[in-house]
This record gives C-alpha cells, structure tokens and sequence, in this order.
C-alpha cells in the first residue's frame, strides 16, 4: 500500500514548451474537425452526464442511472421535486462539466500530479458504470475505462504525461462546441427540451441566458486551463 501510494502521488517533471504546444493544437484538430469530433463527442457526453449525476447526488436528488446512446446523446435519469434548487442546480451541471473538468485536470498536470489524474479519471468511470442503465453506455465506459486502465499498467511515464496534456486540452476545448451547437440548435428550434430550455421553465430567466453563462464558464476554463499550461 505504501508501494501504491508513493506512485500515486509522485510528481512528474514539467514538460518541454512545444510537447504542450503540440498536445494543445491535438486536442484543437479533434474538437475543431468534424470527423474526429464525431468520434471522441461521446467522451464529452461522458463528462456532461457524469455532471448531472454528480450534482443530483450533491443536492439529495434521487439518482435512477444514466443512459449513453450511439448518436453521443445522453440522459441522466433523477427523481425528486420537479422544481427548486436541487433541480437548477442539477440542469445547469451538464454543460460546464467538461470544461471544469478540464480545468481541474489543468491544476493537476501543471503540478506534476500526471498519475493522480489518469487514476482520478479511471475512478470516474468506474463509478459512472455503476449508474449506467444500457448495454451501449456500459460498453462505451468499459472501452474508455479499458484504455485508462491499459494506460496506467503498460504505458510509460512520458507517454502517460503526453496522453493527460492532449485529454486536459480537449475536455477545454470540447467544453465549448457543445455549447455552440446548442444555440444554433435553439435557434432552429431544434432543442426545445435542452438544459438550457429547462432552465428556462425552472426560473424566470430565458433560456439564451443559461447559454451564455455556460458559454462564459467554458471559454474562462479555457482561458485559465490555458495559463495555467503556459508553455512559456
């Protein structure tokens, strides 16, 4: 156990400038370019249920599951009081996850704590499976978690670091297109039952606002991520 807990806490030496430079413009091609988009959206869509969930088990809501769908659509499924607080603050954890995810991940590679993050992530999943209700969901998070996993046995220290710099970055940079598609959904009328729509019914605010602000969480998690990895 002591073994364990000195690997787990070990840090890493800082990496080279263009090493994060590099892994930055990675993670910027996968979010900015449709097809890898469609391929790794998912793993957003993991984050931002994984948000709702979190915060309905913070505020008391009764948790059902959570269910992850081939189109990277997903569905946090809590039972409690249709509207107060508890209910607000559950909307309103989905699409700032990824971002402040990201920047938590930011914290942690800027001090060297490249271990603790990965099995930081892999717990996550972990306990994200628990709550998952469909077979597709369940193998999505045992595909990811296996790769985690793989990561932590197998992989060396170099690789694990590179691999945690182009994560950190595309959970920054991932944590904003969703918010953007989200409004040019709404303003097609597209997305009527959206977190921001249900905001919107909750409270005496409109739902553009609730895009803004979490639009404004993401870019500020961006922008802090990013200093905080300043190559320079």
């Amino acid at each position: 156990m002591d073994k364990f807990w000195a690997h787990l806490i070990k840090v890493q030496p800082d990496p080279d400038p263009w090493v994060v430079a590099v892994s930055a413009l990675a993670a910027l091609v996968i979010v900015g370019f449709r097809m890898p988009w469609q391929v790794s959206r998912g793993l957003i869509t993991i984050a931002h249920e994984g948000g709702h969930a979190l915060m309905a088990l913070l505020t008391r809501r009764k948790l059902e599951g959570i269910r992850l769908h081939s189109d990277t659509s997903g569905v946090t499924l809590t039972r409690g009081r249709p509207t107060g607080p508890g209910m607000v603050l559950t909307a309103l954890a989905g699409y700032v996850a990824p971002s402040l995810l990201g920047l938590a991940a930011a914290v942690l590679t800027e001090a060297g704590r490249i271990t603790v993050l990965i099995w930081g992530v892999l717990l996550f999943l972990v306990c994200m499976l628990l709550l998952i209700r469909n077979l597709y969901g369940a193998l999505i998070l045992l595909v990811t978690g296996g790769a985690v996993y793989a990561l932590i046995m197998y992989a060396p220290s170099d690789v694990q670091q590179i691999v945690a710099l182009v994560a950190t970055w595309f959970l920054l940079f991932g944590g904003i297109r969703p918010v953007i598609e989200l409004q040019r959904k709404r303003s097609r009328r597209q997305a009527r039952d959206s977190d921001a729509d249900q905001l919107a019914r909750l409270t005496f605010l409109p739902g553009g606002f609730y895009v803004f602000l979490f639009l404004l969480v993401s870019v500020a998690s961006l922008l802090f991520g990013a200093y905080l990895m300043n190559p320079l």
